[in-house]
C-alpha cells in the first residue's frame, strides 16, 4: 500500500506530467532524501519513471508509465472487480493499467486459471505458483506488450472463456468503446464475441473521448466497471442499456 505522501506524488504527477525532487520536497514539506526514497519506491512499484533530479509520468501505450495516473481510483475498481472472480474459474485479462491492478489483486485467490495477451499482466504472477497461466501467442508489440495478429485469434479460437476483463481508451455514445490501436483493437473485439461474460474495466477518464477504433458497443457486452467519479449522464446512459454498472 502506499502512504499519503507517495499518492499525492502521483497525483502531482498526473496534473503536471513531470516534476522535480525540489519541487515535491518544498510541496510536500519534507526533505530530498525523503522524496528520492518515495520516487524509488515508486519506480518499483511501477507507477512511474525517475529521471535525472525528478520523475515522469506519460500517458503512452507503456503500461508501467500509465500505472501512476489516477492510481487510487484504478485500484479501487480493480478490487471490486476482483471480487467478481471465483476459484476454479477460467478468465481473460486483456491490456490497460486497470487490469495491471486486477492481476495484481487476483495473486490473492488460488486454483484460477489467468489467459493473457498482454506479457507484462503474465509477469505479475511470477511469484504465484498456484495460478494457471497462459499466454496467448502473436505479434508482439513492445510498448504496450500486447499480442495481436491472425496467431493470437487462433489461439483464443481453442480455449473457453468464463469471464473477460477488457480495457479500452475511450467511450461515447455514437463511438461506442474504442481504441487508439488498430490490432489491439481487433484482438478485443474477437475475445468480446468469444467470452461468456465481458466486463470493460476502465477509469472514468475515458468517458467522453474517441479514439481511433470501435471495439463494442454497451449491448455487446454485460458489465462496465469504473470509479463512481463517472457522470450521471454516462451512468444512466449505460444503465438504460441493461449492463450492470459497477462502480468503485
Amino acid at each position: 500500500m502506499l502512504n499519503e505522501r507517495q499518492n499525492q506524488i502521483l497525483k502531482i504527477l498526473g496534473k503536471n506530467d513531470q516534476t522535480s525532487v525540489n519541487e515535491l520536497s518544498e510541496k510536500l514539506e519534507v526533505s530530498s532524501v525523503t522524496i528520492r526514497q518515495d520516487l524509488k519506491f515508486l519506480e518499483t512499484e511501477g507507477l512511474l519513471k525517475r529521471v535525472h533530479g525528478g520523475a515522469v509520468l506519460k500517458d503512452a501505450d507503456n503500461l508501467t508509465n500509465r500505472l501512476g495516473m489516477n492510481y487510487e481510483k484504478k485500484l479501487r475498481i480493480a478490487r471490486k472487480v476482483a471480487s467478481f472472480v471465483k476459484e476454479g474459474e477460467s478468465i481473460l485479462i486483456e491490456s490497460g493499467s486497470v487490469n495491471v491492478l486486477l492481476a495484481r489483486e487476483l495473486l490473492k485467490i488460488r486454483k484460477v486459471t489467468i489467459i493473457t495477451t498482454n506479457v507484462y499482466i503474465a509477469r505479475q504472477f511470477r511469484r504465484n505458483e498456484q495460478a494457471n497461466i497462459i499466454i496467448l501467442g502473436g505479434i508482439y508489440q513492445h510498448d504496450s506488450e500486447t499480442l495481436v495478429g491472425k496467431i493470437t485469434k487462433a489461439c483464443i479460437d481453442q480455449i473457453n472463456i468464463d469471464k473477460a476483463f477488457i480495457g479500452i481508451d475511450g467511450y461515447s455514445s455514437e463511438a461506442g468503446f474504442t481504441i487508439r490501436d488498430l490490432f489491439r483493437a481487433e484482438i478485443s473485439s474477437y475475445i468480446i464475441k468469444k467470452a461468456k461474460d465481458v466486463f470493460i474495466v476502465t477509469d472514468s477518464s475515458k468517458f467522453g473521448k474517441t479514439e481511433l477504433t470501435n471495439i463494442c458497443f454497451p449491448r455487446d457486452i454485460q458489465h462496465v466497471a469504473t470509479n463512481i467519479d463517472l457522470d450521471p449522464v454516462f451512468q444512466k446512459e449505460l444503465k438504460n442499456a441493461g449492463l450492470d454498472l459497477i462502480l468503485a
